[in-house]
Protein backbone atom coordinates (compact mmCIF):
# COMPACT_ATOMS: atom_id res chain seq x y z
CA UNK A 1 0.00 0.00 0.00
CA UNK A 2 1.02 3.16 -1.12
CA UNK A 3 1.59 6.01 1.77
CA UNK A 4 1.90 9.58 1.71
CA UNK A 5 3.36 11.85 4.16
CA UNK A 6 3.29 15.96 4.33
CA UNK A 7 6.48 17.43 6.28
CA UNK A 8 6.30 20.86 7.33
CA UNK A 9 8.93 22.59 8.90
CA UNK A 10 8.00 25.36 10.76
CA UNK A 11 8.01 29.10 10.25
CA UNK A 12 10.78 30.13 7.65
CA UNK A 13 11.74 33.63 5.91
CA UNK A 14 11.26 36.72 8.43
CA UNK A 15 9.74 34.57 10.93
CA UNK A 16 12.51 33.16 12.59
CA UNK A 17 10.08 31.21 14.85
CA UNK A 18 11.94 31.18 18.76
CA UNK A 19 15.69 32.52 18.66
CA UNK A 20 18.28 31.90 21.42
CA UNK A 21 22.02 33.15 20.84
CA UNK A 22 21.34 33.13 17.41
CA UNK A 23 19.97 29.75 17.20
CA UNK A 24 16.79 30.48 14.73
CA UNK A 25 13.99 27.52 15.09
CA UNK A 26 13.43 28.04 11.52
CA UNK A 27 16.45 26.14 10.11
CA UNK A 28 16.08 23.79 12.89
CA UNK A 29 12.43 22.71 11.64
CA UNK A 30 14.07 22.76 8.16
CA UNK A 31 17.07 20.74 8.87
CA UNK A 32 15.17 17.85 11.07
CA UNK A 33 12.31 17.75 8.12
CA UNK A 34 14.56 17.41 5.20
CA UNK A 35 16.50 14.24 7.29
CA UNK A 36 12.86 12.71 8.15
CA UNK A 37 11.99 13.32 4.98
CA UNK A 38 14.81 11.59 3.26
CA UNK A 39 14.25 8.20 6.15
CA UNK A 40 10.97 8.18 5.24
CA UNK A 41 11.17 8.15 1.17
CA UNK A 42 13.78 5.79 1.36
CA UNK A 43 11.42 3.12 2.85
CA UNK A 44 9.14 4.03 0.28
CA UNK A 45 6.84 6.42 1.55
CA UNK A 46 5.79 9.54 -0.74
CA UNK A 47 6.87 12.48 0.88
CA UNK A 48 5.70 16.19 0.69
CA UNK A 49 7.06 18.80 2.03
CA UNK A 50 5.17 22.93 2.67
CA UNK A 51 8.70 24.36 2.68
CA UNK A 52 12.46 23.22 1.56
CA UNK A 53 13.68 26.73 1.52
CA UNK A 54 13.99 29.84 4.03
CA UNK A 55 10.91 31.04 3.05
CA UNK A 56 7.93 32.48 4.77
CA UNK A 57 4.60 30.49 4.45
CA UNK A 58 1.69 31.78 6.39
CA UNK A 59 -0.35 28.88 8.02
CA UNK A 60 -3.26 28.94 6.79
CA UNK A 61 -1.96 28.38 3.35
CA UNK A 62 0.44 25.59 4.39
CA UNK A 63 -3.29 24.04 5.61
CA UNK A 64 -4.77 24.77 2.48
CA UNK A 65 -1.96 23.39 0.60
CA UNK A 66 -1.68 20.06 2.40
CA UNK A 67 -5.25 20.17 0.81
CA UNK A 68 -4.39 19.83 -2.59
CA UNK A 69 -3.23 16.42 -1.95
CA UNK A 70 -5.01 13.22 -0.94
CA UNK A 71 -2.28 12.61 1.93
CA UNK A 72 -2.06 9.73 5.63
CA UNK A 73 -0.59 12.28 7.92
CA UNK A 74 0.51 15.76 8.04
CA UNK A 75 3.67 16.43 10.76
CA UNK A 76 4.54 19.46 11.44
CA UNK A 77 8.10 20.10 12.46
CA UNK A 78 8.88 22.69 15.73
CA UNK A 79 10.90 23.83 18.81
CA UNK A 80 9.48 24.70 21.96
CA UNK A 81 10.39 27.93 24.20
CA UNK A 82 9.79 29.32 27.15
CA UNK A 83 10.19 33.01 28.61
CA UNK A 84 12.84 31.94 31.11
CA UNK A 85 16.09 30.10 29.07
CA UNK A 86 16.79 26.19 30.75
CA UNK A 87 13.63 26.04 32.42
CA UNK A 88 11.69 23.60 30.57
CA UNK A 89 12.75 20.34 28.83
CA UNK A 90 11.11 17.75 26.96
CA UNK A 91 9.22 16.91 23.89
CA UNK A 92 5.29 17.35 23.58
CA UNK A 93 3.33 16.89 20.64
CA UNK A 94 -0.08 18.96 19.55
CA UNK A 95 -3.40 17.38 18.21
CA UNK A 96 -6.71 19.00 17.30
CA UNK A 97 -8.46 16.21 18.74
CA UNK A 98 -7.55 12.80 21.45
CA UNK A 99 -10.27 11.44 19.40
CA UNK A 100 -8.77 11.79 15.80
CA UNK A 101 -6.22 9.34 14.24
CA UNK A 102 -3.61 12.23 14.74
CA UNK A 103 -3.30 11.34 18.45
CA UNK A 104 -1.81 7.89 17.74
CA UNK A 105 0.72 9.19 15.44
CA UNK A 106 1.55 11.94 18.19
CA UNK A 107 2.30 9.75 21.47
CA UNK A 108 4.02 7.45 18.99
CA UNK A 109 6.58 10.42 18.27
CA UNK A 110 6.93 11.22 21.99
CA UNK A 111 7.85 7.44 22.71
CA UNK A 112 10.11 7.52 20.59
CA UNK A 113 11.55 10.64 21.08
CA UNK A 114 11.79 9.49 24.57
CA UNK A 115 13.93 6.90 24.21
CA UNK A 116 16.30 8.96 22.49
CA UNK A 117 16.05 11.15 25.73
CA UNK A 118 14.04 13.99 25.51
CA UNK A 119 11.94 14.27 28.33
CA UNK A 120 7.93 13.27 27.42
CA UNK A 121 5.83 16.12 27.77
CA UNK A 122 2.83 14.53 26.50
CA UNK A 123 -0.04 14.98 23.87
CA UNK A 124 -1.70 18.23 24.44
CA UNK A 125 -4.82 19.56 22.58
CA UNK A 126 -5.26 22.44 20.73
CA UNK A 127 -7.60 23.68 18.66
CA UNK A 128 -6.31 27.57 17.90
CA UNK A 129 -3.62 26.31 15.58
CA UNK A 130 -4.46 26.42 11.51
CA UNK A 131 -2.02 23.88 10.41
CA UNK A 132 -4.09 21.40 12.83
CA UNK A 133 -7.49 22.30 12.28
CA UNK A 134 -7.56 23.18 9.21
CA UNK A 135 -5.90 20.33 7.38
CA UNK A 136 -8.20 17.63 6.02
CA UNK A 137 -6.16 14.67 6.82
CA UNK A 138 -4.76 13.59 10.49
CA UNK A 139 -2.54 16.18 11.39
CA UNK A 140 0.34 16.92 14.75
CA UNK A 141 2.81 19.53 15.84
CA UNK A 142 5.66 18.64 17.16
CA UNK A 143 7.64 20.61 19.63
CA UNK A 144 11.10 18.51 19.37
CA UNK A 145 12.74 20.31 22.36
CA UNK A 146 13.06 23.34 24.33
CA UNK A 147 15.52 25.75 21.65
CA UNK A 148 16.19 27.87 24.73
CA UNK A 149 17.27 24.76 27.46
CA UNK A 150 20.62 24.22 26.24
CA UNK A 151 20.36 20.31 27.45
CA UNK A 152 17.41 19.94 24.61
CA UNK A 153 19.74 21.77 21.60
CA UNK A 154 23.02 19.29 23.04
CA UNK A 155 20.77 16.44 22.10
CA UNK A 156 18.87 17.60 19.37
CA UNK A 157 22.75 18.30 18.05
CA UNK A 158 24.72 15.90 18.80
CA UNK A 159 21.96 12.50 18.27
CA UNK A 160 20.28 14.62 15.38
CA UNK A 161 20.05 11.43 13.34
CA UNK A 162 18.53 9.84 16.23
CA UNK A 163 15.99 12.16 16.50
CA UNK A 164 15.33 12.10 13.29
CA UNK A 165 14.90 8.49 12.89
CA UNK A 166 12.74 8.77 16.00
CA UNK A 167 10.12 10.80 14.37
CA UNK A 168 10.17 8.79 10.94
CA UNK A 169 10.04 5.34 12.83
CA UNK A 170 6.93 6.81 14.51
CA UNK A 171 5.48 7.88 11.67
CA UNK A 172 5.92 4.25 9.63
CA UNK A 173 4.84 2.82 13.15
CA UNK A 174 1.51 4.32 13.01
CA UNK A 175 1.28 3.72 8.98
CA UNK A 176 1.75 -0.08 9.68
CA UNK A 177 4.57 0.32 7.16
CA UNK A 178 7.58 -2.18 7.09
CA UNK A 179 11.23 -0.46 6.88
CA UNK A 180 12.83 -1.44 3.61
CA UNK A 181 15.90 1.18 3.56
CA UNK A 182 16.61 0.11 0.21
CA UNK A 183 16.47 3.40 -1.20
CA UNK A 184 14.79 2.71 -4.49
CA UNK A 185 12.31 5.41 -5.53
CA UNK A 186 12.48 8.29 -5.12
CA UNK A 187 9.20 10.06 -3.91
CA UNK A 188 10.40 13.17 -2.13
CA UNK A 189 8.74 16.33 -3.19
CA UNK A 190 7.58 19.96 -2.33
CA UNK A 191 4.82 22.21 -2.59
CA UNK A 192 5.55 25.52 -4.34
CA UNK A 193 3.78 28.46 -2.31
CA UNK A 194 3.26 30.37 -5.55
CA UNK A 195 1.31 28.11 -7.02
CA UNK A 196 -2.16 29.68 -8.17
CA UNK A 197 -3.40 25.76 -7.97
CA UNK A 198 -3.58 25.97 -4.42
CA UNK A 199 -6.19 28.38 -4.45
CA UNK A 200 -8.24 26.82 -6.97
CA UNK A 201 -8.31 22.97 -5.53
CA UNK A 202 -9.28 24.73 -1.89
CA UNK A 203 -12.49 26.82 -3.35
CA UNK A 204 -13.43 23.47 -5.20
CA UNK A 205 -12.67 21.41 -1.57
CA UNK A 206 -14.74 24.04 0.34
CA UNK A 207 -17.83 23.07 -2.34
CA UNK A 208 -18.25 19.72 -0.12
CA UNK A 209 -17.90 20.92 3.27
CA UNK A 210 -20.57 20.58 5.74
CA UNK A 211 -19.64 23.14 8.46
CA UNK A 212 -19.35 26.71 6.90
CA UNK A 213 -16.36 29.03 8.58
CA UNK A 214 -16.41 32.46 7.88
CA UNK A 215 -13.79 34.77 7.65
CA UNK A 216 -13.19 38.41 6.88
CA UNK A 217 -11.19 40.14 4.65
CA UNK A 218 -9.51 42.99 4.86
CA UNK A 219 -7.71 43.45 2.03
CA UNK A 220 -6.88 42.20 -1.35
CA UNK A 221 -3.52 43.47 -3.15
CA UNK A 222 -1.20 42.35 -6.24
CA UNK A 223 1.92 43.56 -4.27
CA UNK A 224 2.66 41.01 -1.27
CA UNK A 225 4.23 43.54 0.96
CA UNK A 226 1.59 45.65 0.82
CA UNK A 227 -0.33 42.25 2.14
CA UNK A 228 2.23 41.70 4.71
CA UNK A 229 2.30 45.41 5.54
CA UNK A 230 -1.41 45.35 6.57
CA UNK A 231 -1.10 42.14 8.37
CA UNK A 232 1.41 43.71 10.49
CA UNK A 233 -0.23 46.79 11.28
CA UNK A 234 -3.19 44.79 12.41
CA UNK A 235 -1.31 42.29 14.40
CA UNK A 236 0.18 45.18 16.46
CA UNK A 237 -3.52 46.01 17.17
CA UNK A 238 -4.47 43.10 18.74
CA UNK A 239 -5.97 41.27 16.14
CA UNK A 240 -4.78 37.29 14.62
CA UNK A 241 -4.36 38.28 11.23
CA UNK A 242 -2.85 36.43 8.26
CA UNK A 243 -2.10 36.51 4.61
CA UNK A 244 -3.51 33.93 2.54
CA UNK A 245 -2.65 33.57 -1.51
CA UNK A 246 -5.52 34.19 -4.19
CA UNK A 247 -4.12 33.04 -7.66
CA UNK A 248 -2.10 36.08 -8.68
CA UNK A 249 -3.17 38.14 -5.74
CA UNK A 250 -2.62 38.35 -1.64
CA UNK A 251 -5.57 38.48 0.83
CA UNK A 252 -5.19 39.92 4.24
CA UNK A 253 -7.61 37.80 5.97
CA UNK A 254 -8.73 37.08 10.08
CA UNK A 255 -11.23 34.96 12.26
CA UNK A 256 -12.51 31.93 12.31
CA UNK A 257 -16.53 32.02 12.49
CA UNK A 258 -18.82 29.60 12.66
CA UNK A 259 -21.64 31.55 12.28
CA UNK A 260 -22.69 34.47 9.53
CA UNK A 261 -23.87 36.53 12.77
CA UNK A 262 -20.82 35.99 14.60
CA UNK A 263 -18.68 37.19 10.98
CA UNK A 264 -20.92 40.42 10.65
CA UNK A 265 -20.78 41.86 14.68
CA UNK A 266 -16.89 40.89 14.34
CA UNK A 267 -17.26 43.13 10.61
CA UNK A 268 -19.14 45.78 11.88
CA UNK A 269 -16.60 46.15 14.88
CA UNK A 270 -13.43 46.61 12.25
CA UNK A 271 -15.78 48.80 10.05
CA UNK A 272 -16.44 51.40 13.02
CA UNK A 273 -12.15 51.19 13.05
CA UNK A 274 -12.23 52.48 9.38
CA UNK A 275 -11.37 49.62 8.01
CA UNK A 276 -12.47 48.14 4.48
CA UNK A 277 -13.87 44.41 5.20
CA UNK A 278 -15.60 41.63 3.52
CA UNK A 279 -16.68 37.93 4.48
CA UNK A 280 -15.69 35.14 3.11
CA UNK A 281 -17.29 31.55 3.79
CA UNK A 282 -14.79 28.32 3.15
CA UNK A 283 -14.98 24.70 4.31
CA UNK A 284 -15.11 23.27 8.05
CA UNK A 285 -12.50 23.06 10.25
Amino acid sequence: MAYTIILDPGHGGYDNGAVYFGRMEKYDNLDLALAVGEILDSNGIKVLFTRTEDIYVSPLERAYMANTVPADYLVSLHRNSSPTPNTYSGVQTLVYSMDDPSAVLAENIDRELAEVGFTNLGTEVRTDLAILRRTDMPAVLAEVGFINTEGDNTLFDERFDDVAYAIATAIMDTLGAPETNDGEETNTGTYTHESSEIDTEYQENENNSEQPVYHIQLGLFRDRNNAMSLMNNLNQAGYNVDVMRQGDLYAVITGDFYSLDEATEAENMLRQQGYSTLIIRSGNR
